[in-house]
């Protein structure tokens, strides 16, 4: 009996002993794949970017000064990265989708890929500049605009709305790029605002019109050389050639239509961490990175000259500021790429 009491209190001593030992040794407990604090610094994410390389390289390159985590990025096109995900699906190696402009943000929700994008970000961004969902958010911001040559408009015979444009009186003196998602984004807009019906008979005059230019910039370099009298586009087209030489903009001014115009539309492009993601909080951690004031400053300095929309940073003194574009107001989430490709199909735009 005592034999048995002398073994059973050396097992217990034993056991105590081992359990201190554990206690002290420091061991990391198990983290999940997502990571949390400081195990965050030694995760890659991947990128699958559609918006500019220079800006998103500025963004990964502060982001991983900041934090520790590294980023890979893989380029292309809003449509081409959003079709890439769809196809993926579960298997995506993205961690984060960056795009220029809305509608494939919201084909990538559609298809349920898209889990939140965390807290931070969302109280970063005001509710004008993400999607009502909060599947994913806001990272920047351009308006639509009319450039026009100044030796071929004044002011006065400016249009007064996009809707404008559709007048015969304006058959062959406007340009476009009807094939890229920015112009496509505008007539998404138009679509919400008009309706369906109304964007059609737009487009369809759109074809007589207008010509089609490849790319925006080729677009206002055409109204640079008097070729055509104005183009639709986004701003800061304009305003990046005007801090570099000029060239292709000396003859070239902006009109904002306003007035919660379609014309005075501004595009949202958006930053969503995907569902599949094995980095979530990682991939979280950048996107409060890229609306926080770090983030949106990396906007007002730089040459991108895209609006800041989170953190109350504002845009370049340079440019209009956002609330004075009396911008209409829509929810990112109801922008639909593919019903836009299939109006501007049907009217042999695309």
């Amino acid at each position: 009996m005592n034999r048995s009491l002398r073994l059973l209190s050396a097992a217990a001593a034993a056991s105590a002993v081992a359990l201190a030992l554990t206690a002290c040794s420091g061991s990391p407990a198990p983290t999940s794949s997502t990571g949390g604090g400081d195990d965050l610094a030694g995760q890659t994410i991947t990128i699958y970017n559609a918006q500019h390389e220079e800006l998103t390289k500025s963004w990964t390159d502060a982001f991983t000064k900041a934090t520790g985590i590294k980023v890979q990025v893989r380029n292309g096109d809003d449509t081409e990265m959003s079709q890439q995900l769809i196809q993926e699906g579960d298997r995506s190696p993205a961690d984060v989708f960056l795009t220029e402009n809305s509608p494939s943000m919201s084909a990538v929700e559609k298809a349920g890929l898209f889990t939140s994008p965390g807290d931070e970000a969302l109280k970063n961004v005001p509710t004008e500049y993400r999607p009502s969902s909060g599947k994913w958010v806001g990272i920047a911001a351009r308006s639509t605009v009319f450039a026009y040559n100044t030796s071929k408009l004044t002011e006065a015979q400016l249009p007064k709305s996009l809707m404008d444009l559709a007048d015969p009186s304006w058959k062959g003196r406007w340009a476009a790029s009807p094939s890229g998602a920015d112009f496509q984004a505008i007539v998404s807009a138009l679509v919400q605002l008009k309706g369906a019906d109304a964007a059609e008979e737009w487009l369809k005059a759109m074809k007589t019109n207008s010509v089609a230019y490849k790319g925006n910039s080729t677009a206002m370099k055409a109204v640079n050389a008097g070729e055509i009298d104005g183009a639709v586009i986004y701003h800061y087209y304009w305003f990046g050639d005007q801090a570099e030489t000029g060239e292709n903009s000396k003859n070239v001014q902006l009109h904002y239509f306003k007035n919660q115009d379609p014309g005075a539309f501004v595009s949202v492009s958006g930053g969503g961490v995907l569902k599949s993601s094995k980095h979530q909080a990682a991939a979280q951690k950048f996107l409060a990175f890229v609306t926080g004031s770090e983030g949106q400053k990396i906007l007002q300095t730089g040459t991108s000259f895209e609006y800041p929309v989170g953190s109350g940073v504002a845009a370049n003194p340079k440019l209009v500021p956002l609330k004075d574009l009396q911008a209409p107001t829509i929810d990112p989430a109801t922008l639909n790429s593919k019903q836009v490709t299939d109006l501007m199909t049907q009217a042999g735009l695309l």
